[in-house]
């Protein structure tokens, strides 16, 4: 089978298509991974791909940006690739790939073709000509593809509303992860002292790429309001993006440069967790946030806002609390709510805990994904013997 993504930059669907494609090998799957170029920003999975055994096939034109003649490239070179090796399966993830990966397998006439949404770009990223636009090019791409999976409940329901495809030709399959690192006794420490925090303040951290979408500026402007009644907490922000100039300037303008601390990319994730005693999620948007079902792994509270398929992932609210998007002060009141009543959430972090290890994991998710494949194979397979 030819998997296909955008390029394993940090972050939840980079380590969703490495351990599918480990995971799979281990059920009899031969599998090309087949990845664009991330960006210097962006962070890459690279280590974590060697560490399962798996080797991407790099092509040029699979990223984000839409580029006309580098697209036709990629196109050309992803349909002589599937001519060559001819595979049964074509499963791609993202945009980008998603477009020119399900096209070419449609040509070079792949028996089954199947796409993961991660979340969608159908609303609020863009405008309403060109939102219009892509919503049109993904229903007429749908109808391409024999099976859409997303990653939670949520995401599906938005892509029928949007009339991307009907709800008979989408499945669910939530993300899974290598979470038992988490799952355990955590190092404290690390980030207060790489930020020279001292070792008692409360510390509130959001962990991931530092992309509009995140809303880091409300994340900001909630910490303001907290520290004007918990003057002591300190927030770190882990990971990398596009966004981190502007948002290092904003904490500078908010009076935050001491209280804030940026710590780029860390891959020592149990310490990132163990050193939190709050992880936050402001996004405008989600398919499922890696780092909510990291933090709950490692049994930390979280608060987030009701977006994409975080509700689902909090359970409306009885493992996290929930928050509207785009609001500080609902923010800062949940964050002063949850570092003031450690003991209150206890029952909702150890909830969280038992449900993230048993819903996420990497065998779970194989399972699911393996079942899935079988399914289409013998249904395709035997229509074309018929």
């Amino acid at each position: 089978m030819l998997r296909l993504f955008s390029r394993l930059n940090v972050g939840g669907p980079g380590l969703h298509v490495i351990l599918l494609s480990a995971g799979l090998r281990n059920r009899g799957y031969e599998t090309k991974l087949v990845v664009g170029q991330e960006s210097p920003r962006e962070g890459n999975l690279d280590e974590v791909a060697k560490h399962w055994g798996v080797t991407p096939i790099r092509m040029g034109g699979l990223g984000r940006e839409v580029r006309l003649l580098g697209d036709l490239r990629a196109f050309w070179g992803l349909y002589r690739m599937l001519r060559r090796y001819r595979p049964q399966i074509v499963h791609t993830h993202t945009a980008k790939a998603g477009a020119l990966g399900r096209l070419a397998a449609w040509m070079a006439r792949v028996p089954v073709i199947v796409h993961t949404y991660h979340g969608h770009a159908l609303t609020g990223y863009f405008g309403g000509l060109k939102a219009a636009i892509f919503l049109r090019i993904e229903a007429l791409l749908g109808r391409l593809t024999d099976v859409l999976v997303t990653v939670s409940e949520a995401v599906k329901q938005d892509l029928v509303a949007l009339g991307v495809a009907p709800a008979e030709q989408i499945r669910v399959i939530p993300l899974g992860l290598d979470l038992e690192p988490l799952s355990g006794a955590l190092p404290r420490g690390s980030l207060r002292n790489e930020a020279a925090f001292p070792d008692d303040a409360p510390l509130v951290g959001i962990v991931g790429r530092l992309v509009a979408i995140k809303d880091l500026p409300t994340f900001l402007r909630a910490a303001v309001l907290v520290r004007e009644v918990r003057p002591e907490v300190r927030f770190s922000v882990v990971g990398d993006g596009e966004e981190r100039e502007a948002t290092e300037r904003l904490t500078v303008e908010l009076g935050l440069a001491s209280a804030v601390f940026f710590h780029g990319w860390r891959r020592d994730m149990a310490e990132v967790y163990g050193d939190l005693d709050l992880v936050v999620n402001c996004s405008l948007n989600e398919g499922t946030p890696v780092a909510l079902i990291e933090a709950l792994a490692a049994a930390r509270p979280v608060v987030a806002t009701a977006v994409g398929g975080t509700p689902d992932l909090l359970a409306g609210g009885s493992r996290g609390l929930l928050v509207p998007p785009g609001d500080p002060r609902e923010l800062a009141a949940a964050m002063l709510t949850a570092l003031s009543d450690r003991d209150e959430f206890e029952a909702r972090r150890q909830a969280g805990r038992r449900q993230v290890l048993a819903l996420h994991s990497v065998e779970r998710l194989v399972n699911d994904v393996d079942q899935l494949y079988r399914e289409q194979l013998a249904l395709r397979l035997g229509e074309v013997r018929a």
